[in-house]
C-alpha cells in the first residue's frame, strides 16, 4: 500500500538527504558530495562533512518561511566518487609532514606532484559530474569537503554560462597562489578560478576578514574582476547607522545575471561553525546570510549552482551526539541554498 509522503513527519533513519527518498530522475536539485580535505592547513575534518550533513539533515523541517517547499521539486544527494575518498587518504599521508613543517621545500617535489595529480583527477571528476547535471537542465550543488573541492564545478558552470559571476561567502579571500606548496589548496581556489576559468567574469566576496597582504594586492590588481566586501568595513558602516540590506544590495549590484554561490561555512560567525578548519572571529549571522541569498533572488539574478564547504563535525565524527552543531547548521544552510536557488528557476 502506497503511503503519502508527510513532510511534517519524522524522517526515517535510513532516508536520503532531508529525509527524502528522491531519485536522480525525479529531482531538480542534484547534490554532489566530495569528501576531501587532505591539504587543510589548520584542522582537518571537512571530509566528513557530507556524511555529517546527511545525518543532521533528517532533522530539518521541510517547510521554509522564506523559500516555501523546496522538497517538492526533488533533492537528491548522489553517491560520492569512491576514488575521491581514496585520493584523500593518499594525499593526506603525503601532505601531513609538509603541513607540519610549515610548507613544502625542494625535498617535497615528488610528494607535491603526486598530490597535484590526485587533486587534478578530483577536479575532473567534479567537473564531469556537474557538467552532466547542467546538461540535464538540473541544479547542481557541491557538498564539501574543504574549499578546494568545487573548483571543477565552477569551471563546468562557467563553460555552460560564460560571463558567470561568483558570490563568494568566506572568512578568507582564497587568493593565495599554491599555499604551502599545494597548487589546488583550499586557500587558493579563487586564485585558480581567476587563472583557469576565463568564463568567470567577476567574483564578489562577502564576509572576508582574514587574508594576506599578497591577497589584498591580488584584489587591487584584478581590474575589478574581484570585488571584496571586508567584514571590518561592513561592521563599521553598520555601527555608523547604515542598513545591512543596503550593504548587501551594494554587493549584489556588482554581479552579472548568472551566479554561482560558493559558500564556505566559516563565512559565518564561528559560534555557528566551531569545528570548521580555519575559524575566524566576526562574520555573518545565519539570518544575515539568509538575507544575502534572499536579496540575490529578489534582484532577478539566476543561481545556476552552488557549493557548501568546510562543514566539519565535532570529535567523534558524523552522528556524534556530543557535538553535531556544525552539521546541524550546515544542513540548514544547505536547505536554504537549495530553496533560494530553486526560486530563481
Amino acid at each position: 500500500m502506497h503511503t503519502r509522503f508527510d513532510p511534517d513527519a519524522a524522517a526515517a533513519p535510513d532516508s536520503g538527504i532531508f529525509g527524502l527518498s528522491c531519485t536522480r530522475e525525479a529531482s531538480e536539485v542534484l547534490l554532489v558530495p566530495v569528501p576531501f580535505d587532505a591539504t587543510t592547513s589548520y584542522r582537518r575534518g571537512a571530509a566528513q562533512g557530507p556524511a555529517a550533513i546527511l545525518a543532521a539533515s533528517r532533522q530539518v523541517d521541510l517547510f521554509d518561511l522564506q523559500t516555501g517547499r523546496p522538497y517538492e521539486r526533488g533533492i537528491c544527494l548522489l553517491d560520492a566518487d569512491p576514488e575521491v575518498a581514496r585520493a584523500n587518504e593518499r594525499c593526506a599521508a603525503l601532505a601531513r609532514p609538509i603541513i607540519a613543517k610549515g610548507g613544502a621545500t625542494d625535498d617535497d617535489r615528488d610528494a607535491l606532484a603526486a598530490i597535484e595529480a590526485d587533486m587534478q583527477a578530483m577536479n575532473r571528476s567534479v567537473q564531469r559530474a556537474v557538467a552532466g547535471i547542467l546538461a540535464e537542465g538540473k541544479l547542481p550543488g557541491v557538498v564539501g569537503g574543504d574549499h578546494s573541492v568545487p573548483f571543477g564545478a565552477i569551471v563546468a558552470a562557467s563553460e555552460r554560462h560564460p560571463g558567470l559571476g561568483i558570490l563568494h561567502v568566506d572568512a578568507h579571500a582564497d587568493l593565495r597562489p599554491a599555499f604551502e606548496g599545494f597548487r589546488y589548496s583550499h586557500a587558493s581556489i579563487m586564485a585558480n578560478v581567476l587563472a583557469e576559468a576565463p568564463g568567470v567574469a567577476r567574483i564578489v566576496q562577502v564576509g572576508v576578514r582574514d587574508f594576506g597582504e599578497g591577497e589584498l594586492r591580488a584584489i587591487e590588481a584584478s581590474g575589478g574582476r574581484v570585488v571584496t566586501h571586508f567584514d571590518l568595513h561592513w561592521q563599521r558602516r553598520l555601527a555608523e547607522g547604515e542598513r545591512l540590506r543596503d550593504l548587501i544590495d551594494e554587493a549584489i549590484a556588482a554581479l552579472p545575471g548568472d551566479v554561482w554561490v560558493s559558500f564556505d561555512i566559516d563565512g559565518l560567525d564561528p559560534a555557528l561553525c566551531r569545528n570548521t578548519g580555519t575559524p575566524v572571529p566576526g562574520g555573518l549571522s545565519f539570518p544575515a546570510a539568509c538575507l544575502l541569498l534572499a536579496r540575490l533572488v529578489e534582484s532577478g539574478r539566476r543561481i545556476v549552482g552552488f557549493d557548501l564547504d568546510e562543514v566539519a563535525p565535532g570529535p567523534g565524527g558524523p552522528g556524534d551526539q556530543a557535538d553535531e552543531w556544525d552539521a546541524n547548521v550546515g544542513a540548514r544552510m544547505l536547505y536554504k541554498l537549495c530553496g533560494f536557488a530553486l526560486l530563481t528557476r
